[in-house]
């Protein structure tokens, strides 16, 4: 009798959880993977709990050698994010193959846009071109037409280091929030100056009476935030792009939400890759036709 009485329950309890467990890859075999948003401007599958809010990040990136390995560098960290979107914008008249191929390979939720700096600025020494601005303000574009699920924004340059912390931590951001970025000019670091748990003022290399002394990658935006703000833009202004962004908001101190332990930790760094030439054609003297080199070709910078 007591053997008939546990198995009895045994059996209760086994039947009870295959029941649930079938209930529960019924409900994930429901949401495929996807890689390209929907019209709520999100993705769906494992990547996408149903109660995290999306982060919508957007990436600025240009042809040169480092082109791919940077994206790739970058596309290591955000493959470690769930509910994200990679809004990449290529600085070109036309899609770069290499780099369409390459997001098409990664299984990330990604958009590919193109944004060719305007043609006024192009001739401008390096220190006085807008770079990146035409890109992201494309980016703004996109989240203003198909983001209809809320969380927040955020600009990557594809040549920074990033925490993948900084991207969970970012997802909080009710309207503005702030954190510091190392390697950023001769001091180091920019950041900003909290007091009591209060933003005070800023801590970086040039302030050059910006209102906003911050760098691009130290801040987030609520997208709803950004949405209510019909007038929010960001101007081709080199050195200012970040403080016009943000007062285009009406952003105040007092709407300023710290994050990396009330910026006391540094969680992202402005690193820089160092610069390569366009390749040069082998040796005639190499022997290397009909082999691997011919592929490996193909995906360098000439």
């Amino acid at each position: 009798m007591r053997r008939r009485g546990w198995c009895s329950a045994s059996c209760f309890l086994l039947i009870v959880s295959g029941m649930a467990f079938t209930r529960f890859t019924r409900r994930v075999s429901h949401a495929p993977d996807t890689y390209t948003p929907n019209e709520l401007g999100v993705c769906t599958g494992r990547r996408w709990p149903a109660d995290v809010p999306p982060l919508y990040v957007i990436t600025p990136t240009y042809r040169r050698a480092e082109q791919i390995p940077e994206l790739t560098r970058l596309a290591q960290t955000l493959l470690l994010v769930d509910s994200l979107v990679w809004i990449v914008v290529d600085d070109a008249d036309e899609p770069t193959p290499a780099v369409v191929n390459y997001l098409q390979e990664r299984r990330i939720c990604h958009v590919y846009l193109i944004a060719r700096m305007p043609a006024k600025y192009r001739n401008r020494n390096s220190l006085h071109k807008p770079r990146g601005v035409a890109n992201r303000r494309k980016g703004l574009r996109w989240i203003k037409r198909h983001a209809k699920s809320g969380g927040s924004l955020y600009f990557a340059d594809d040549d920074n280091t990033y925490d993948s912390r900084i991207f969970e931590e970012i997802r909080r951001t009710k309207k503005v929030s702030m954190f510091p970025v190392g390697l950023v000019t001769s001091l180091g670091v920019s950041s900003p100056i909290v007091r009591h748990g209060r933003v005070t003022g800023f801590y970086d290399g040039w302030i050059a009476n910006r209102k906003f002394a911050v760098d691009m990658a130290g801040f987030a935006v609520n997208v709803n935030f950004f949405l209510s703000k019909p007038k929010a833009d960001m101007p081709f202004m080199v050195g200012r792009e970040e403080t016009k962004f943000l007062e285009s908001m009406d952003v105040t101190l007092d709407d300023i939400e710290l994050l990396a332990v009330n910026a006391t930790k540094i969680l992202v760094w402005h690193t820089r890759t160092k610069k390569n030439g366009r390749a040069k054609p082998g040796d005639k003297k190499l022997d290397y036709s009909n082999s691997n080199i011919d592929a490996l070709i193909t995906q360098i910078w000439r």
